[in-house]
């Protein structure tokens, strides 16, 4: 690989060499310069890192350059078939203003009504909007009290409605606001003193409603009997320790859930894998392939990354030709939007095995006879090799997509359903309690399941804390 013009392994081969030559330097220092030589070729290879060859983000890619995209066929401007968000006149408007001309101004002469030039102007009013109610108490001769019964949701004196409830779930669950700026928002706004303790037992409602509702166990249901699903993990912070949350997801429905593990017993925990029985996507996490009851499809975004490593810091050309086969049958299949014909995946296939062969020669495995006495275990494997052995043992996985047009290339759609939950983290740092990881989860499921069917997350809190249910859990 090479840093600032500089080749480093050519460089390392080169003091490699000269050390072999030169015969007056002691044992000492022999070791103590190629200890120096492997520490420069570790850094090296830390500092070659990027968003295309690992999983590190764009953004911290240094002084990453925006490529600009190639010209399309298209036209600038909106698309045939798009959805305009134009905005339109209101036929009922809240409020009318007549306004009518100073006739003064006017040159002299006899003028009749000919009608109106309408204009409108949208403006927002956030306002407080206190609902009182009066029951009716009737006393009898003996003194008795007969109260009107109230609505079944009116349990107090004072409390507050089903649409603050919304509101304030809303803006911390879905927009990922921090309690304290909820609190602010209201007192400014509306002049009404919610504490962060009552927007805490806001979202612990909104998630128990869930639950009792059976919403929770229909996202899974669905889950289990689906087609096709994309599961995927992430760390979380949860009271300063290291947790996991897992997620699974399809284009219809997501579901959260945290757990300390990230393995099985996590995966066992949420209910889903078990009963699975589709084809299940995800970036090759080992534990995934307990579960035989069901096919898996690997996520080639991580191949291609991986390969681009192995071609940029190993110099393995092999990578590079499986790259290039990769983006080309993705290419070809996207184009068609049809799966291969049997003939051509056939063709494919046998590209893919012939590019494996000579990786097997490029990049041999370790060999034996180095294995020291009374050492146990696998010989250990550059990266690269634990790659090629990858996708020649996992062949069928990582071809999914080419036969099966209901498989996608990559697990992004797993990956993005998580992303929102890194924001959280960035944005609160972590979860105070395994209880609050629990309701965002839980909250977050039923909203990201309803906005994928069309349901707004607006509209859905506020069903819910109507104590119903979208129609699409129906």
């Amino acid at each position: 690989m090479s840093i600032d013009p500089i080749d480093i392994d050519t460089a390392v081969k080169d003091i490699e060499r000269q050390l072999a030559q030169e015969q007056n330097l002691s044992p000492a220092l022999v070791s103590s310069i190629k200890m120096l030589l492997l520490v420069v070729k570790l850094m090296a290879n830390r500092l070659g890192l990027n968003s295309r060859n690992s999983s590190k983000p764009p953004a911290s890619d240094p002084n990453r350059e925006k490529k600009s995209r190639q010209k399309g066929q298209n036209k600038p401007g909106g698309q045939q078939g798009r959805v305009g968000k134009t905005l339109e006149k209101f036929e009922q408007p809240d409020e009318t203003q007549q306004l009518t001309i100073d006739r003064r101004t006017l040159p002299h002469g006899h003028y009749t009504e000919a009608g109106h030039e309408i204009r409108q102007v949208v403006e927002i009013d956030f306002t407080r909007w206190v609902i009182e109610y009066q029951a009716q108490v009737l006393m009898n001769e003996r003194g008795q009290r007969f109260v009107a019964e109230f609505p079944s949701q009116v349990t107090r004196p004072i409390q507050y409605g089903s649409s603050i409830k919304a509101h304030c779930v809303y803006l911390s669950q879905f927009q990922l606001l921090p309690y304290n700026r909820i609190a602010d928002y209201f007192a400014d706004q509306l002049g009404l003193p919610i504490s962060e303790g009552s927007i805490y037992n806001f979202n612990q409602e909104a998630a128990d409603r869930i639950n009792r509702s059976g919403a929770e166990a229909i996202i899974k249901q669905q889950l289990q009997n689906c087609a096709v699903l994309h599961v995927d993990e992430t760390g979380i912070n949860i009271g300063g320790k290291r947790h996991w949350l897992h997620s699974a997801s399809n284009l219809q429905w997501t579901y959260f859930y945290p757990h300390p593990k990230r393995g099985v017993e996590a995966m066992a925990s949420a209910e889903i894998l078990a009963h699975f029985t589709g084809i299940l996507c995800h970036d090759h996490w080992t534990p995934y392939y307990t579960y035989q009851n069901c096919q898996h499809a690997l996520c080639n975004a991580h191949h291609l990354r991986e390969l681009e490593r192995a071609w940029e810091q190993d110099g393995q050309q092999w990578a590079r030709s499986m790259r290039t086969l990769l983006i080309d049958i993705n290419g070809t299949i996207r184009q068609s939007e049809d799966p291969l014909a049997p003939q051509q995946a056939k063709s494919y296939r046998a590209q893919y095995r012939k590019i494996l062969k000579k990786g097997d020669k490029e990049c041999p495995p370790p060999d034996p006879s180095q294995r020291k006495s009374g050492q146990r275990g696998r010989l250990k494997r550059s990266k690269a090799r634990c790659l090629l052995d990858r996708l020649i043992e996992y062949e069928n996985d990582v071809l999914r997509f080419m036969e099966n047009a209901s498989v996608p290339f990559t697990n992004n759609l797993g990956e993005n359903d998580i992303r929102m939950t890194k924001v959280q983290q960035k944005i609160s740092g972590c979860f105070r309690s395994m209880e609050g990881a629990h309701i965002f989860c839980l909250v977050r499921s039923y909203i990201s399941s309803c906005r994928k069917q069309n349901v707004t997350a607006t509209e859905a809190l506020n069903l819910l804390f109507q104590g119903e249910l979208p129609i699409i859990f129906c």
